[in-house]
């Protein structure tokens, strides 16, 4: 059994500067990094690192960059049978500025990321068989999305959506596909049109998602802590304190602790748990790929902290 990972493949360039910019202004960097990423790839490489046989299904461009991204992805020990090179376009991009407090600006240049279709479902749909669960996001087009999750539910395959990056017009048929979806504040604030900017409107929030048919809603806090809605409960979970470097990917970890968890046959709560110590380990380190941690880091990240891992 394996968990399919469906979705976006990139470059990230990353440059660090004291502070991030404002329109019109020029900065001078400190530093500059080439690092694979993309929020599929990083659920996939976040999976793999935790001992998770994982599937990657999506597209490269067929030059130096999707050779080196695929190249990663098999290092990581991720299966990538199902990506296709594309010759018609380029590996997806990402231009990443990160400051001193670990916060970020990002551009995506979608690339062969934006033309993945019913083809690749088709692919993903050969692996449904033997699949445990199916991790989505949103920087492969949305009828893409759609796709796979009506394939994955019509097999009985959990289905979670990480709603990144943040959109306000869902098409309102895939809720009902989606066993678990993870917002952060700002991507729930988008999808339920008002501010999510604690507890009680994160858990106002999940609420209105259940009431669109996902089955379990979990609205990330940051720092904060994680809100979890499921019909028959709503519980916080609180954030593991660290020394954050850089946020990006940590919501590319939550996501890869949880999947993990639930692979393993853990609850839901205890799956929330595992996400929050991902995500918070990946903040202490710079990068996307490069900050997602392996198996020894996160036992011992838990044992640490008390948390039992059965």
């Amino acid at each position: 059994m394996s968990i399919i990972v469906f979705g976006s493949i990139n470059i990230d360039l990353v440059v660090t500067a004291p502070r991030l910019p404002v329109a019109g202004e020029t900065l001078t960097g400190e530093e500059f990094f080439k690092i694979p990423g993309g929020k599929g790839a990083n659920q996939a490489v976040a999976l793999a690192r935790l001992g998770i046989p994982t599937h990657m299904v999506g597209r490269v461009g067929a030059n130096s960059f999707g050779a080196e991204l695929v190249q990663h992805l098999q290092d990581t020990g991720v299966k990538t049978q199902n990506i296709f090179a594309d010759e018609n376009v380029s590996s997806g991009v990402a231009i990443i500025t990160v400051d001193h407090h670990g916060e970020n600006h990002i551009i995506v240049i979608p690339g062969a990321n934006g033309h993945v279709n019913q083809e690749d479902v088709g692919r993903l749909s050969q692996l449904l068989p033997t699949a445990k669960a199916l991790l989505l996001q949103l920087e492969i087009p949305i009828t893409a999305v759609v796709a796979a999750a009506k394939a994955a539910h019509n097999a009985n395959i959990p289905v979670i959506l990480d709603p990144a990056p943040a959109q306000s017009d869902l098409p309102a048929e895939l809720y009902p596909l989606v066993d678990i979806i993870t917002p952060n504040e700002v991507e729930a604030g988008q999808l339920v049109g008002f501010p999510v900017d604690g507890e009680e409107a994160a858990a106002k929030a999940a609420e209105v998602l259940l009431q669109r048919g996902v089955k379990s809603a979990i609205v990330k806090l940051g720092a904060k802590g994680s809100i979890c809605a499921t019909p028959e409960e709503t519980f916080f979970v609180p954030a593991f304190p660290v020394d954050a470097v850089d946020t990006v990917a940590a919501g590319d970890a939550f996501n890869g602790g949880l999947a993990a968890a639930l692979y393993h046959g853990l609850s839901l709560r205890q799956a929330v748990v595992w996400g929050t110590a991902a995500g918070a380990l990946a903040a202490t380190t710079l990068g996307a790929q490069t900050s997602l941690p392996d198996k020894f880091t996160f036992d011992a990240f838990l044992k640490e902290r008390g948390v039992t891992n059965n």
